[in-house]
């Protein structure tokens, strides 16, 4: 018998096979589109009306292009801006502009016409062979990189490898394209996370997938090998290999990793990489890299605007509080953002010498207070964040957090008293600006001050009023006056008439109409009572201005 004749699909993939080898040994784009254009006729009942490649910016027509309608052409190309389309040509029932695309950029168009309107069979063969020399084109474009830089010219090398072992079998690519798919419906169904993203790439490509945030920091890993502990990030390093990796386009080899950056809309979210120690990485690893990244920087987008949103709740709580608002009101509100404001708080303002006071300084400070533990309302000022917390801040905890989080610890820190009502916050974000002015004017500018720590420095400067003198007193007179109440004493009087007197024991004593040693049973009392230390000069200073204070501006009333 004589052996059959092949089949029109067999010819036709014998043909594109053929013509597949031609594209990628062609010398130069412009050979690459002709050899398309020439051969279009094997995907089908097609003729190639017109080509362009992609060029500076430009589309430039080939030389080949059917001059008759070139112009209608060429304007309906331009118009598609870098889409497909249909385009129209007299006597040609159908027309279609396809673009040559690569995985950075455009290439060129093709644009086929047909005196029959193709089948489904001949629309996959055409989709074929555009596939085919937009990756030739690639190849090319990656050749002409070489040339130009030396120091790629290996992993161009290694690339049009892949490539070209990526087309010997259309089947193969559209498994690899499945599995991609795949991947992105198993990301979505799950959530789309960040777990979710490292589990599924790892499954896919085999290798350990980890996210990092901008900061260096684990924030998941699928896979073998994690380490235990993670270390610990180095700031300077970590911002030398971004800046590295934004420099290149697509994923970039880092030691044992391949990283590629989550930075939609040019902001840097986050780093995703997997861990290739032998370098086993192909194409397809790649690819699934970057589709991965895509679908993450989704989702992280849209935590980023959920948090951006809860950040505003929380700002206008907050400015509400400063200026003074009714407690039903913050009270309905701040539980609406999950925050309980009925217990104790305090008014905490930072303040950065290298970071300005707008919200992605404000989003650091709230990180870094939830980091610490501090439970915590964020809001920001012309040159300040503050914070309405429900605990004391630690005397250096969130110092720490914040260099660790800008790299830095050139920042000041103020602390107010705590505050057990709503109307009370007002005056205690007064407290807290002193509390950080008195800090920036020490020696030593940067660290945390309290305000309830500041002492005689409460009531200095534009900020004091009667109720903070009143506080002060009681603070280091309290004890004697109310022993002198409980006790018709006049113990107060006594140490106030010691401090007029310059500490001398003879004229107070005569002052008082008392016996010298009764003054000195009176100061020792006083010593006892007050459990301050007449001969420590800190305690001397604020219990002669207290006393002052009482006599003068509390009229001696306590």
């Amino acid at each position: 018998m004589r052996p059959s004749a092949a089949s029109p699909a067999a010819h036709a993939l014998h043909a594109m096979t053929e013509l597949s080898r031609a594209l990628f040994e062609a010398p130069g784009e412009g050979e690459i589109l002709r050899l398309a254009m020439h051969h279009i006729a094997t995907a089908g009942p097609y003729c190639a009306e017109a080509g362009y490649l992609h060029v500076d910016g430009d589309l430039v027509p080939s030389p080949r292009n059917d001059h008759t309608h070139a112009e209608s052409v060429d304007r309906r190309v331009r118009e598609l801006e870098g889409q497909d389309g249909p385009v129209t040509v007299p006597d040609r029932p159908w027309g279609w502009a396809l673009g040559l695309r690569g995985n950075e950029r455009l290439h060129g168009y093709l644009v086929v016409t047909s005196r029959t309107r193709p089948t489904s069979a001949q629309r996959s063969l055409l989709a074929t062979l555009v596939w085919h020399t937009a990756a030739a084109l690639s190849v090319a474009f990656a050749q002409r990189r070489q040339r130009e830089d030396a120091l790629e010219l290996y992993r161009v090398k290694e690339d049009r490898a892949a490539l070209q072992q990526q087309l010997i079998s259309v089947v193969a690519e559209l498994r690899n394209q499945r599995a991609v798919h795949t991947l992105m419906a198993d990301i979505a169904a799950s959530g789309g996370g960040e777990e979710a993203v490292t589990r599924a790439l790892h499954g896919l490509t085999g290798l350990p997938a980890l996210v990092e945030d901008r900061f260096g920091r684990l924030k998941a890993w699928s896979g073998p090998g994690r380490p235990d502990p993670y270390p610990e990030p180095d700031p300077v390093r970590q911002n030398h290999m971004l800046r590295a990796v934004a420099r290149e386009a697509g994923p970039v080899r880092v030691k044992d990793r391949l990283i590629t950056l989550v930075r939609p809309h040019g902001e840097f979210l986050g780093v995703l990489a997997l861990v290739d120690a032998l370098g086993e990485a192909d194409e397809h690893t790649l690819f699934a890299l970057e589709h991965a990244a895509a679908s993450l920087a989704l989702e992280l987008t849209h935590l980023r605007s959920l948090a951006e949103v809860e950040l505003r709740l929380h700002r206008e709580l907050v400015d509400d509080l400063l200026t003074g608002t009714d407690a039903a009101s913050a009270y309905a509100r701040s539980e609406a953002v999950g925050h309980d404001l009925h217990r104790s708080h305090y008014v905490v303002v930072v303040e950065w010498s290298n970071r300005t006071a707008d919200d992605s300084f404000a989003r650091a400070v709230g990180r870094a207070a939830s980091a610490v533990g501090m439970h915590s309302l964020v809001t920001r000022r012309s040159d300040h964040v503050v914070l309405v917390a429900d605990d004391r801040p630690h005397a250096r905890a969130l110092h720490e957090a914040l260099t660790r989080e800008t790299g830095t610890r050139s920042g000041t820190i103020g602390v107010s008293a705590p505050s057990d009502s709503v109307p009370d916050i007002p005056h205690r974000y007064r407290e807290a600006q002193r509390a950080l002015e008195a800090r920036l004017s020490s020696r030593e500018r940067y660290g945390t001050t309290f305000f309830d720590e500041l002492g005689l420095y409460r009531i200095l400067g534009p900020g004091a009023d009667h109720q903070e003198l009143e506080t002060f007193v009681h603070e280091w007179l309290g004890q004697l006056i109310d022993y002198d109440s409980r006790h018709h004493a006049a113990m107060v009087e006594t140490l106030s008439r010691y401090f007029d007197y310059g500490g001398n024991y003879d004229e107070t004593a005569a002052s008082l109409a008392i016996h010298r040693s009764t003054l000195r049973y009176r100061l020792q009392r006083i010593r006892e009572i007050s459990g301050n230390d007449l001969a420590n000069v800190e305690d001397r200073l604020n219990l002669q201005v207290a006393t002052r204070v009482w006599k003068i501006v509390l009229g001696g009333s306590g």
